[in-house]
């Protein structure tokens, strides 16, 4: 005996103002009774404080209340009986009503602090001797076509170029006194069914190059009374160059998005989600073959680094 829940799109990727459709499929042996089909869709943002990025206080609390923003629930049948076999019941269910005065609907995001999740649940009710029947399913919400971005993106990028002297950060000997000059374009504001697009330049360097990567960085901020948690994660890695490359030869940068993981860059009341690239440059040394697991947070004497902010929105 199962039931299991299958929604009409095999992406499960629904918007605010349309029909969450599916069909509940039920495997029995035999005949079964029951008091009521019931299907329930839930939409809450999720946050959580880490010890790392909160005080002695907050850290104990850990999880902070959920901020509610959908929680619904019909009867898809009354009280009756499944017959033995597989029965395929169909629901459907409007996601958003224009009377209903809830938190509006954010994108569906996966993030370290930070996790905005839609579900639908059915349940099944057996009565006191026998146990409900029960199923949950996720399913992904994006922002309404009204709600998306009109304009098409601008195909400027900005420049950036990386040297010793633009670094914060100890470096070797080597390369402080041989130097090195890398310079580049990116675009700073992408759309989430795009890619980040642009193009990198190694000009000049003393120091063989061991590897060029763009990491995909995620800053969540949670409001805490009168001040902000915030706290920086990595996202992907997507490796641009492995070895030594020719000097003056453009290489391109195009990197996808991984889904899920990233959203529309966000800024509500409690809670914000922003997004960063940052351009690391490694250079072969034997230091950092002693130092494989390094945080990538942390800036290493090897690694030549340039920052820079990424916009991130849905658009038609």
């Amino acid at each position: 005996m199962s039931v299991v829940l299958k929604l009409s799109r095999p992406n499960r990727i629904y918007r605010p103002s349309e029909a969450l459709e599916g069909k509940i499929v039920v495997k029995a042996q035999s005949s079964i009774s029951h008091y009521g089909i019931r299907l329930n869709v839930k939409g809450s943002v999720n946050l959580q404080v880490r010890g790392g990025s909160a005080g002695v206080v907050e850290s104990l609390y850990g999880v902070i209340k959920p901020i509610p923003i959908l929680n619904r629930t019909i009867e898809v049948k009354p009280s009756g009986k499944i017959s033995p076999g597989t029965s395929e019941i169909p629901f459907s269910l409007n996601l958003s009503q224009q009377d209903e005065n809830s938190e509006r609907f954010y994108e569906t995001f996966h993030g370290a602090n930070i996790s905005i999740q839609y579900l639908v649940t059915v349940d099944i009710s057996r009565g006191y001797l026998h146990k409900s029947l029960s199923a949950t399913m996720e399913f992904i919400v994006e922002s309404n076509k009204a709600d998306l971005l009109q304009r098409p993106l601008s195909p400027e990028m900005v420049i950036f170029y990386i040297t010793q002297d633009t670094q914060r950060h100890p470096l070797l000997p080597e390369l402080k006194s041989g130097g090195f000059r890398i310079t580049g374009k990116l675009s700073t504001q992408c759309s989430l069914s795009g890619q980040i697009n642009g193009e990198l330049t190694v000009e000049t360097s003393a120091v063989p190059i061991h590897s060029i990567d763009l990491q995909l960085f995620r800053i969540e901020s949670i409001l805490l009374g009168e001040r902000i948690a915030t706290e920086t994660s990595l996202v992907q890695t997507t490796q641009i160059a492995d070895g030594d490359v020719c000097r003056n030869f453009t290489l391109p940068i195009y990197v996808v998005l991984p889904r899920l993981l990233t959203c529309p860059t966000t800024l509500a009341g409690p809670f914000s989600i922003e997004f960063k690239v940052a351009i690391v440059i490694s250079f072969q040394s034997e230091l950092s073959k002693m130092n494989k697991k390094s945080d990538p947070k942390t800036p290493r004497l090897w690694l030549a680094m340039e920052t820079l902010p990424l916009e991130l929105v849905r658009t038609k």
